[in-house]
């Protein structure tokens, strides 16, 4: 078939399936699959709705006509056996980040506005999971053995910290060449370094801040921020972006300890514009917001007052240039720095940050400087995560191929990208990010990004995406490998 041909089959293809990918697509949404192993089970390592969401999709693929596996709930794959046991593969998640705050909708029920699709999941990264089903479905129909083995991958435990692949890979090899549907197009060759770390305040007696807490994940920037302080609400001032309240004990966080009987009780929420930490441009961190506002309303004294400025020199810049650790290099952007979360659990705050970083820099150089920052207010620096960057040549024929889908399909001359975010492909041999999202898109008002609140996509770029998914792997089918 020619490309001219192959081209029109797919838009027809495209067009009669859309319903049945919206439906099943609204049917992965519907589960609030956040990876958990605290809530771990025998045979769900990430708590029952992850593996009820993993569950879904490999029911999904087998309606659709491939040969699902299920492993253990850490992970699953559906294949369609090739002429040759030499495997290209996709690979997506069905877990997702917790809601948080800010929706105007359900999370968990899929709606469409205005040829958006809204939903926790929608582009981060249900939908691309069903994508790549219907991309298989696409030469199931059309009745040819391919010349390789194709494998869809669905992991459980991505957004938490990608252990799914690490029991898929003890036990299977990589494939030839993966990618996976969950980054931006063209397609992405490089990912940045990713640490992630704790600054922990010393042991806090007396003061003013009762309660402190924002974020619901660390790889996202917050969108909301809230602190309780022993004030009258009605003498604090007013700023843009806060909101200051009268409260009760009653309201607190469960497991602070409530102050004396008849203590004035103010509660102070930071709303700012949250979103991924990879992609702090156009954000506003809420715990940013609130640590300044606590700061300048005098609210906080001694060993408080100096753990929060602090963090208020980290939240002073998003490139890390505040803390002295910012870096850039010739492959990737600019090094970002992000506050995650924050709580002031058992008479202390911890404050989460997440960096991404490019391949001039290392965490044997970022860390000495975050420890020695913190110690100058009485703090620990510490160092839970560390993922050095992946890089893939640009110039590999199945990159090429990827981009040719790319450019095929919306008239671009678009070349492979580096980016922030971290996605599977770092787990395997030879791999890329190709989609579905598109850089600098602009949306509604109503469409939030993913990790924030109403998490949206347009129908248009699903449909388009899919096209493209289906037009590569016809091109991937035509190399060696």
């Amino acid at each position: 078939m020619d490309d001219t041909q192959l081209i029109s089959d797919i838009e027809a293809y495209v067009e009669r399936v859309w319903p049945a990918v919206v439906e099943d697509l609204a049917a992965l949404v519907a589960i609030p699959s956040v990876a958990e192993s605290d809530k771990a089970e025998e045979g769900a390592p990430y708590g029952p709705e992850a593996k009820r969401a993993l569950t879904c999709a490999l029911d999904m693929a087998k309606r659709l006509g491939l040969e699902p596996h299920d492993m253990d709930g850490y992970i699953g794959y559906a294949d369609l056996p090739g002429k040759s046991a030499t495997q290209i593969a996709t690979i997506a998640h069905v877990d997702v980040v917790p809601a948080g705050v800010g929706w105007t909708q359900d999370p968990f029920t899929m709606t469409e506005r205005e040829g958006y699709l809204l939903g926790r999941g929608v582009i981060d990264d249900k939908g691309p999971a069903v994508l790549t089903a219907y991309m298989a479905r696409y030469f199931i129909e059309r009745g040819e053995t391919l010349p390789y083995s194709l494998r869809l991958i669905f992991g459980s435990d991505e957004e938490v910290g990608m252990t799914d692949v690490d029991h898929y890979l003890s036990v299977h090899e990589s494939p030839a060449f993966l990618f996976t549907p969950d980054a931006s197009f063209p397609a992405g060759v490089g990912e940045k370094g990713h640490c992630g770390g704790t600054f922990a305040s010393p042991a806090l007696e007396g003061g003013l801040l009762v309660a402190l807490e924002g974020g619901t994940v660390t790889n996202a920037i917050p969108g909301l921020a809230q602190a309780w302080v022993l004030a009258d609400a009605a003498t604090l001032p007013q700023v843009d972006g806060i909101e200051v309240a009268a409260c009760t004990a009653a309201g607190l966080p469960e497991g602070t300890q409530a102050p004396a009987a008849g203590s004035a009780l103010a509660c102070i929420t930071a709303h700012g514009k949250g979103g991924h930490a990879s992609l702090p441009e156009g954000t506003k961190n809420a715990i940013g917001m609130l640590v300044n506002y606590l700061l300048r309303a005098d609210l906080v004294e001694g060993a408080e007052r100096d753990y929060l400025e602090l963090l208020s020199q980290l939240h002073a810049s998003t490139d890390g240039s505040s803390v002295g650790i910012d870096a850039t290099d010739d492959l990737f952007d600019p090094l970002t720095c992000i506050g995650g979360t924050i709580h002031k659990k058992a008479g202390r705050i911890e404050q989460t940050i997440d960096i991404r970083y490019p391949k001039s820099t290392t965490t044997a150089h970022m860390v000495p400087i975050l420890e020695e920052l913190a110690a100058k207010h009485g703090s620990v620096f510490t160092l839970t995560s560390d993922a050095v960057p992946f890089y893939v040549a640009p110039d590999h024929p199945a990159i090429q191929a990827l981009i040719g889908a790319y450019n095929e399909f919306t008239g671009k001359q678009a070349e492979p990208v580096t980016m922030g975010g971290g996605t599977y492909a770092r787990k395997f041999a030879c791999a890329a990010s190709f989609g579905p999202e598109e850089p600098g898109e602009e949306f509604p008002s109503f469409v939030g990004s993913m990790h924030g609140p109403d998490e949206g996509v347009s129908v248009e770029l699903l449909q388009r995406s899919l096209k493209i998914y289906i037009y590569a792997l016809a091109k991937l089918m035509e190399l060696e490998f």
